[in-house]
């Protein structure tokens, strides 16, 4: 079949495509859908849809389309994932099957095998114009399965990995202030982690250990909201512990973060104040001699 020029798009991707442009970059590591996957699609077609009946690739993808825009996960599922498979290799329908079969498995919440979806898009055709698209919502869904910051957080690391690729592979996205957000809100997550891990040691009293999690939390994750709590709770441990010269090097890096807050004045005092220089010695009469 020959290429196509990437016009005469639906209603979707013409909302989706329009004034976009992307370059090359990095990857993300490359991803497979099981055969497995494949088959449990397909056997969840409804009998009303038939892909058999498609005699041609460009028949099956305005099926598929109309499938997707019914909302009819399934059929949409079965009949991208064979487009995906049975599309030449530089077919300008193939990047767009990738990103239809990806946004229905979001649908589906079925968020990895979404994220595996764009991520070939992705690798395929770097420089399509969904990619940069496509690496934001294979990201977003890898934040999606770290569902709360006491879990593993494995996928969380993952998503920023992937955030980070968009905004040097793709510096002029639009997708870059929300990439930037997404791994702020993430950050924070693991700062979270950190900071109750802290916690734990400290209700038993194992300070050793918990200083180590809370420095991490201020060391890794400075710019976040967690990070503050992990500063006081330096200065609470150390306070127990009696270690002055700790607090007030605790109490140094709050005011020098937090210069105007009225809860570092009150738990560590205004700054001290700066001794005073020595006046400079008179030479004037040595010289003089």
């Amino acid at each position: 079949m020959s290429e196509r020029a990437s016009s005469g798009r639906t209603p979707v991707e013409a909302r989706t495509l329009a004034g976009r442009t992307g370059t090359n970059g990095d990857m993300a590591p490359r991803l497979r859908l099981s055969a497995l996957a494949l088959l449990a699609v397909l056997a969840a077609c409804s009998a009303g849809f038939n892909l058999a009946r498609y005699q041609t690739n460009e028949a099956l993808y305005t099926a598929a389309v109309a499938q997707f825009e019914q909302e009819h996960w399934d059929n949409a599922i079965a009949a991208f994932e064979r487009l995906t498979l049975q599309l030449p290799a530089r077919d300008t329908l193939l990047p767009r099957s990738h990103w239809y079969l990806g946004q229905a498995h979001l649908h589906r919440d079925e968020q990895l095998l979404a994220a595996q979806s764009f991520v070939r898009l992705v690798e395929s055709f770097p420089a399509d114009t969904l990619a940069d698209d496509a690496l934001f919502e294979a990201a977003r869904a890898y934040a999606r399965m770290w569902r709360k910051p006491e879990l593993s957080p494995e996928y969380g690391e993952t998503a920023i990995s992937t955030f980070q690729t968009l905004l040097s592979a793709y510096p002029d996205s639009p997708r870059v202030a929300d990439a930037q957000r997404e791994i702020a809100r993430l950050h924070d997550w693991l700062a979270q982690k950190d900071f109750e891990t802290g916690e734990y040691y400290r209700r038993r009293r194992a300070y050793d250990s918990a200083i180590i999690y809370y420095r991490d939390v201020v060391d890794q994750y400075p710019e976040t909201p967690t990070a503050k709590r992990a500063w006081f709770a330096l200065l609470d441990v150390y306070h127990e512990l009696k270690y002055q010269e700790e607090a007030e090097e605790v109490c140094a890096g709050l005011r020098a973060r937090y210069a105007d807050d009225a809860a570092v004045l009150q738990a560590c005092g205004p700054a001290p104040a700066a001794a005073p220089r020595a006046p400079p010695a008179d030479t004037t009469g040595a010289a003089a001699r």
